[in-house]
C-alpha cells in the first residue's frame, strides 16, 4: 500500500480473476494471474477454491507475494478459483474487508470477487440489516454476497439476474460456485473484464488481458457491459444478464493511468493510446524546451508521444524506486519530511542541467507530489520546468471505483491552471483538454466516463459515498 504522503495518483479499486481449469493447479494460476494485476491494488489479496465439493480460501493484507507462500497453495485444491486484489474505496483497509468473500448458501458455496463501486450501497445495505441479515464487514463486496446468497432463483443465473437488476454503479464480478466460475460486468461497463482460453480444457476471466498472458492464457474478447460468462465443464456460456446502457462508461483512466500498457482495451494498445494522448498534448500547448521528460513510470509513454510530435528529445532525469511506495512500513519523520525523494531521485550526471525541462504527467490530483518533483527536477540542475498533464482538470470527485471522493482534496476544483502552477512551482503548466482526450481515445468507438472531468455523471451521484461511509454502522 502507498503511504499515505506519497497517495497523490488516482487509485483504482481492485483486480479480479476467475479459472476453471480440470487437472490444473489453479491456486497457483490465479496466484501468478494476480501478481500481474498487482498495480490494480496493493492492500490485499485473497484466493478462493473449489474441488466440486468443499470450497476453501485464503486472503490477507498485503501485497500478493507477501500474502501467500507454498503451504497456502496447497491448501488451496480444486479446479475452480477465483482472486483479488485491493485497493479500498467503500470500506477501510482492514483484513475483514479484503477479498473474496466466501459464504456457505442453500445452493452450496458461494464466492465473490468485486471490482467497482455499487452508487447505491447504502439502500441496498440498510434492506438486509433490516431484513435481519448479518454483516461483519463495511464493504460494499458483502453486500453484493449477501444479496445473492439471500436472492430469489433457483438457480445462480437466477439470483444473478436479481442482483444486477437491483445494484447501481460500477460492478465487474468474478463468482464462485461449487461447479462453475461466473464472470459478471454492470450494463455501463465502467471497469473492464475480459475471457480467454487456457489450453485445450480451460478457461479464465480476468481485470485485463495483461494477466491472461501472464500464465499462458489466450485473449478472446472483453465481456460485454450487461453480460454474464459461466465457466464450467460445458465449456463457456454467455448470455445478456441486463441490457446494456445506450451510454456506455468505461473509466477513461483505464487508458490515461490504470491499465498496464501492455493490455488490450477494446482491441487497443493502452501504450498506443497513451502515446497518441501526449501527441495531442503537444499539438494543444507546445512551449520553447531543450528536452521532454516523463514522470516515471505511468507517464513514460505520454512523454515519448509529446516528445515526438514535438520534435524536441526525450530524456530521463528521474529514476523511480518501484518498491518504497509499496511497503506497510510507514516512514519516519526525517524520511517523511523527504517527501517523494523516497520515491524518485534525480540521476546524478543530469543530462537536463542547464535545460528548459518539459516534464509530462498522467494526471494532477492533489498536486503535493507534483511540487516535490518539481522541485527535485529544478534542485538537478534544470533551468526551466514546464508541466504538461496527458488528462483535463480532474475538478470532480468519482463515485464509480476511484479513490478520489471529495472536491476538497481535488487541488484543480479549487485552484485555476495559473494558481496550481505557482502552488507546484512550475514556470508553466496545461493540461489536455475534453475534446484532445476524446480524440486520443477514439471516442466514437466507445463511450467513456468523463465525471471527474465534466461533473456530467452516468449514475446519479451520492455525495455522502466514502471510503469509511459504514466503518460506524
Amino acid at each position: 500500500m502507498i503511504a499515505p504522503s506519497f497517495a497523490s495518483r488516482p487509485r483504482e479499486s481492485c483486480g479480479v480473476l476467475g479459472i476453471y481449469a480440470p487437472g490444473t493447479n489453479v491456486a497457483r494460476l490465479t496466484f501468478f494471474g494476480l501478481y500481474a494485476l498487482q498495480h490494480r491494488g496493493q492492500e490485499s489479496a485473497g484466493i478462493a477454491t473449489s474441488d466440486g465439493s468443499r470450497s476453501y480460501l485464503h486472503r490477507g493484507n498485503g501485497l500478493v507475494s507477501h500474502v501467500f507462500n507454498e503451504d497456502h497453495l496447497k491448501i488451496l485444491q480444486g479446479h475452480l478459483a477465483i482472486g483479488h486484489n485491493r485497493y479500498s474505496t467503500t470500506g477501510a483497509s482492514r483484513l475483514r474487508n479484503s477479498q473474496p468473500y466466501l459464504v456457505e448458501t442453500a445452493l452450496g458455496p458461494l464466492g465473490v470477487a468485486h471490482n467497482g463501486n455499487l452508487t447505491n450501497a447504502a439502500v441496498l445495505r440498510r434492506e438486509l440489516l433490516y431484513g435481519g441479515v448479518g454483516l461483519i464487514s463495511s464493504s460494499d463486496t458483502e453486500v453484493i454476497s449477501q444479496m445473492l446468497a439471500g436472492a430469489g432463483g433457483e438457480t445462480w443465473r437466477e439470483r444473478i439476474g436479481v442482483l444486477m437488476d437491483l445494484a447501481e454503479g460500477a460492478y465487474s464480478l468474478t463468482i464462485l460456485t461449487r461447479d462453475a466460475v461466473y464472470g459478471v460486468r454492470d450494463p455501463w461497463g465502467f471497469r473492464p473484464l475480459c475471457v480467454g482460453r487456457l489450453n485445450d480444457h480451460g478457461w479464465v476471466l480476468a481485470s485485463e488481458s495483461s494477466a491472461l498472458a501472464t500464465i499462458g492464457a489466450t485473449f478472446l474478447r472483453e465481456v460485454r457491459p450487461g453480460e454474464v460468462i459461466r465457466l464450467d465443464h460445458t465449456g463457456m456460456t454467455a448470455w445478456q444478464g441486463v441490457d446494456p446502457k445506450s451510454d456506455r462508461s468505461l473509466c477513461v483512466f483505464e487508458y490515461i493511468y490504470f491499465a498496464r500498457p501492455d493490455s488490450l482495451l477494446e482491441g487497443r494498445s493502452v501504450h498506443q493510446v497513451r502515446r497518441r494522448l501526449g501527441e495531442r498534448l503537444a499539438q494543444e500547448h507546445p512551449v520553447d524546451a531543450d528536452m521532454v521528460i516523463g514522470v516515471p513510470d505511468s507517464a513514460t509513454a505520454h512523454a515519448i508521444g509529446y516528445a515526438n510530435q514535438a520534435g524536441i528529445p526525450f530524456g530521463e532525469v528521474l529514476i523511480k524506486n518501484r518498491y518504497i511506495g509499496r511497503t506497510f512500513i510507514q516512514p519516519d519523520d526525517r524520511l517523511r519530511r523527504r517527501g517523494v525523494a523516497l520515491k524518485f531521485n534525480p540521476l546524478p550526471d543530469l543530462e537536463g542541467r542547464g535545460k528548459r525541462i518539459i516534464m509530462v504527467d498522467d494526471s494532477i490530483v492533489r498536486g503535493n507530489t507534483s511540487r516535490a518533483i518539481v522541485d527535485l527536477v529544478r534542485q538537478a540542475g534544470a533551468a526551466e520546468v514546464h508541466m504538461r498533464v496527458a488528462s483535463p482538470p480532474i475538478r470532480h470527485p468519482c463515485f464509480m471505483g476511484v479513490d478520489m471522493s471529495t472536491h476538497e482534496e481535488l487541488i484543480a476544483a479549487r485552484m485555476e491552471v495559473g494558481e496550481v502552477a505557482s502552488h507546484i512551482g512550475a514556470d508553466s503548466l496545461q493540461y489536455l483538454s475534453v475534446e484532445g482526450l476524446l480524440e486520443a481515445v477514439e471516442a466514437e468507438k466507445g463511450g467513456y466516463c468523463l465525471a471527474c472531468f465534466t461533473g456530467e455523471y452516468p449514475v446519479p451521484a451520492v455525495a455522502a459515498i466514502g471510503k469509511d461511509m459504514f466503518e460506524s454502522w
